[in-house]
């Protein structure tokens, strides 16, 4: 699936979960890197909501933290046709359900002098 959205600016909180050691770690051995301390936020289409939730609620992947964290289910994705990385799905989250969250090794914001209302594509 490819598909088209906004980059957004998100609350902020993603960089103190991505900075927490399990999450790292976990990320890490199943996705190969390291995720930059914060998520790009992307927020799609409406129209592409059921296909995003079928695959969010089949998701097998998995990152169980320790307690007082929540769950983290993730997907390998690709933005742009170049940045390899994934799509998270917190179980807990403020956000709506049209925004998706790209985790990617670098700082997406600079690495592609992405700002807010630029259109991306994400793979997955």
């Amino acid at each position: 699936m490819k598909i088209n959205g906004e980059v957004t600016t998100g609350l902020g909180k993603a960089a103190y979960f991505l900075s927490q050691e399990f999450y790292t770690r976990e990320f890490e051995r199943n996705l190969g890197f390291v995720p930059f301390p914060g998520t790009l936020n992307v927020v799609v289409s409406d129209d592409y909501l059921d296909e995003i939730n079928e695959i969010k609620n089949n998701c097998q992947n998995l990152i169980k933290p320790d307690e007082g964290f929540g769950a983290v289910k993730y997907i390998r994705a690709k933005l742009c046709d170049e940045i390899n990385g994934a799509i998270v799905f917190p179980a807990k989250t403020t956000h709506e359900e049209n925004y998706l969250e790209f985790i990617a090794e670098n700082k997406l914001r600079d690495h592609l002098n992405l700002k807010d209302g630029d259109i991306v594509s994400l793979e997955f």
